[in-house]
């Protein structure tokens, strides 16, 4: 291996934080270990007969200009297509468009009633001097939008999606991605003024071909033009010793000596891969929680009734809290006039019945009939989302500046530990690179 002036920047996974860095780093050479056998982490795409998955929904929504060129330059002309949102979230057996912050007509009368009062209540409060700053996403969620909405979606369905009271969560993560409509738009949504576009997703990109792993190989394609043997997949690392500056790699049978290193791996996986972190990082690195969570792949004889792509579901007794239908983007991601689907599980225990599932589906039209489903795959992923709990911020505080300190960037969603989107994911890459070369 390199070492001196050669010694190379060693960039722990291939996802597209991994892949973003390689790409933006212009002066140094460098090595990409990706642990499977194959590159894009959580953005990669599974096939069988004539159907495309993702791991449920990888919609790339641009707002950046220097990744709107990135993504574009790795695409020939007409190869993604940009889609309007359509989303949506059932409950009380009617489907309403998102967010429901802003759209209650359909629902029974005094409910919409109660939820428009208790969000009126809430702005005064809100506006009164001295009003403290919520300490939990449950007190988020009733200070913002009141009680009633409170407890008709936030507090159920983010009970469903993370596994755990909004009590012990933190309300930091969710600023950003949930969207908070004017009350003019609250209150026209409650009389039936449709109120749409609101958030930072309305639109997205996707490849045309089907797969949002089109992505990442495009991304690896391009570094790899560059440097036809700087990635490695298969190829874990064992240890990092960032005293002496170099990692062991799976398959390599001396340590690699590197100028800087850059983890997207999950932050707890890098600090026990570091025997020489001090106690204080160690038990920091214990003190992370992340979400796992299982989803059906579902594909279908026809295409899906519902028109939405993705739809929210906050009552408890469905056991699922997220459905989408990748077909209603994209229809080449199933055989002709049949449907792909997504269905995101509130179990987290592995005991699923699709047979429990098929009623809840075809009632909000995700399957046209309890005979439709062609085949389904039950899938896991062992760390979804990060858990943002009390101990989150202290912890990630203390484990990044010990890494700064010994000259370790770790960034993307689970390097970072944080919650953020694919885009964001690639500007994390961009500002890796230019961390390591400065």
């Amino acid at each position: 291996m390199t070492s001196g002036d050669g010694r190379p920047v060693v960039i722990l996974g291939a996802g597209l934080t991994g892949l973003s860095t390689a790409l933006h780093l212009r002066r140094s050479p460098f090595l990409v270990a990706e642990r499977e056998q194959r590159v894009g982490g959580k953005a990669r795409s599974e096939r069988r007969d004539g159907y495309t998955f993702d791991v449920t929904g990888h919609w790339l929504h641009l707002r950046d200009d220097r990744v709107k060129a990135l993504v574009r330059g790795l695409f020939e002309a007409g190869q993604l297509v940009e889609i309007e949102r359509r989303t949506g979230v059932f409950t009380h057996g009617v489907m309403l468009p998102y967010p429901i912050q802003a759209n209650l007509h359909g629902l029974p009368l005094p409910l919409v009633r109660d939820c428009l009062v208790d969000f009126v209540q809430a702005q005064v409060t809100a506006a009164s001097p001295g009003a403290p700053a919520p300490r939990t996403f449950r007190e988020y969620a009733e200070r913002r939008f009141g009680r009633g909405l409170a407890e008709l979606f936030f507090v159920p369905y983010n009970t469903k999606l993370w596994g755990v009271r909004p009590d012990e969560l933190t309300p930091d993560w969710g600023s950003r991605f949930i969207p908070l409509p004017e009350p003019a738009q609250v209150i026209g949504g409650a009389l039936g003024l449709r109120q749409e576009g609101l958030g930072y997703n309305a639109r997205f990109l996707y490849p045309r071909a089907g797969g949002i792993d089109h992505l990442p190989e495009a991304m690896a394609a391009r570094v790899r033009t560059r440097r036809p043997d700087s990635i490695r997949i298969g190829c874990a690392v064992e240890e990092v010793d960032p005293e002496g500056r170099r990692v062991k790699l799976q398959g390599v049978p001396d340590w690699v000596e590197y100028r800087a290193l850059v983890s997207t791996i999950p932050l707890p996986q890098l600090v026990a891969r570091m025997p020489s972190a001090p106690a204080e990082v160690r038990e920091a690195a214990a003190a992370l929680r992340w979400v796992s969570w299982s989803y059906l792949d579902i594909a279908t004889r026809r295409a899906p009734p519902m028109h939405e792509h993705w739809v929210y579901v906050p009552e408890l007794h469905i056991p699922f809290f997220r459905v989408g239908v990748y077909t209603n983007a994209l229809p080449a991601m199933a055989p002709p006039g049949a449907g792909a689907l997504y269905v995101e599980l509130a179990d987290r225990s592995g005991h699923v019945r699709l047979r429990d599932m098929i009623p809840h589906l075809c009632a909000m039209g995700a399957l046209a009939g309890p005979d439709d489903v062609v085949f389904s795959e039950l899938r896991h992923e062992e760390c979804a989302y990060v858990l943002f709990d009390d101990a989150c911020h202290e912890a990630t505080t203390t484990i990044h500046a010990w890494l700064g300190r010994v000259g370790v960037r770790a960034c993307g969603r689970y390097g970072a530990w944080t919650y953020n989107s694919m885009e964001d994911s690639i500007i994390q890459g961009m500002e890796a690179a230019a961390w390591a070369e400065a």
